[in-house]
């Protein structure tokens, strides 16, 4: 990939990252709780994938961006640690409401993610060059 597609899909990852926390907003708003975390996840892998693309980081699976995201800039604190736990903890809240069975979030579950996920993405956001 040439350095003018990296920008391109680096730019295009972060728009989509907002775009879905916004996405997210309409979810809650229409009480839809276990779509509104996966929703809420996909805006922070986004911005994720974002932040490791514009530094040539690759990765495979969504285990190992969440790897990777935490070796590259959790680690060394280049993102705050409690984001970087945050990050974690919305995968696997995100694994947990697709793949197991009665588990319901709830309105609380949600107004505790949302402000950590904005400022995730704000966080990567300054990050960028």
């Amino acid at each position: 990939m040439n350095e003018q597609d990296r920008k391109d899909l680096v730019s295009f990852r972060l728009k989509r990252a907002r775009e879905t926390y916004n996405e997210v907003l309409l979810h809650v708003e229409s009480e839809l709780w276990n779509t509104a975390v996966n929703r809420l996840y996909y805006a922070c892998f986004y911005a994720v994938t974002a932040l490791l693309i514009s530094k040539e980081i690759k990765t495979i699976s969504h285990a190992g961006t969440r790897l990777m995201f935490g070796l590259h800039f959790v680690k060394p604190g280049l993102i705050d640690k409690q984001l970087g736990k945050f990050y974690s903890d919305i995968f696997d809240l995100r694994q947990s409401g697709d793949y197991e069975d009665f588990i319901e979030f709830t309105k609380e579950d949600l107004t505790d993610l949302l402000q950590p996920a904005e400022d995730l993405i704000n966080q990567i956001e300054k990050l960028m060059p």
